[in-house]
């Protein structure tokens, strides 16, 4: 593939057959030639055959039908800042994947607008991009052994049908817009949306507020006011309404057996539907 559009958008840009993750294989690349590998250098693959996700999860797709990208960012920034990249990411690939299912949503002849199809696009804290409520991209953001630098791996479905799917809560691309996505429009418009964040940001030196991170979240952020259950890193439960973001990107959760907000950090969030 030669990825005409997504070339254009970041400072190095390879496109591998086959890896085993592409974070693992940026992230060797970033350490061992570090001057060869600036900040926003891409790799990215259509066969990913021992890909992973947060909490130890496995990350598979059929070949050809799901990309796997890896972005080396190096910000010089306060450390405080850095749990906002994930959330970063994210934002970008909800605005990408909300911008291609808008272009698929065309007046279909012979209904009537309210019988249109409607898609929701959204960020489910702090990294999942979801579509009606099911999983279109995850993604995973690990820092480099040196610590110079962090890598931002997505796992996007792009045309996986029903029987390719890895579990009842996922969809593509395809099985939404009832079209085989273009891969190099889908992949450049998230590289130019991550792009844009992250510039901001850092010349905001991290400051999510200055920057318009934080409201950009929070307004893609479909968690926000929905009954959460949060898996607790220990393996307990947080139960309640999920009602903002704080200053270093956490998410506030108003418990709903005491009453008490609560800053969470990391955990496992499901939505609840009553």
């Amino acid at each position: 593939m030669e990825f005409s559009l997504s070339r254009t958008e970041v400072s190095r840009f390879e496109f591998l057959s086959e890896a085993a993750s592409t974070n693992d294989v940026l992230k060797e690349f970033a350490t061992t030639d570090a001057a060869a590998w600036p900040d926003l250098s891409v790799v990215v693959t259509d066969n990913q055959t021992q890909g992973r996700g947060r909490l130890g999860r496995v990350w598979l797709a059929p070949t050809g039908k799901a990309l796997a990208i890896s972005v080396l960012v190096r910000p010089q920034l306060p450390t405080a800042s850095l749990g906002w990249f994930p959330l970063l990411a994210g934002a970008a690939m909800t605005r990408a994947v909300r911008s291609v299912v808008e272009k698929s949503l065309q007046p279909v002849e012979g209904l009537k607008e309210a019988e249109d199809p409607h898609h929701e696009t959204t960020l489910k804290w702090p990294n999942d991009v979801l579509i009606n409520g099911y999983k279109v991209c995850g993604i995973l953001c690990e820092l480099l052994p040196d610590a110079t630098g962090i890598i931002i791996g997505a796992g996007l479905n792009l045309s996986l049908d029903e029987h390719d799917l890895p579990t009842l809560t996922s969809t593509s691309l395809l099985l939404v817009t009832r079209t085989a996505p273009d891969p190099d429009e889908v992949l450049a418009a998230y590289l130019h949306e991550l792009a844009t964040l992250y510039r901001a940001f850092v010349k905001a030196n991290g400051d999510a507020q200055q920057s318009g991170l934080h409201t950009a979240v929070e307004k893609l952020c479909g968690t926000l006011g929905s009954v959460v259950r949060v898996e607790l890193p220990g393996g307990s439960d947080l139960v309640g309404t999920a009602t903002g973001i704080d200053t270093e990107g956490q998410l506030r959760v108003v418990n709903q057996a005491d009453g008490e907000e609560r800053s969470v950090a990391a955990g496992d969030v499901t939505h609840l539907r009553y």
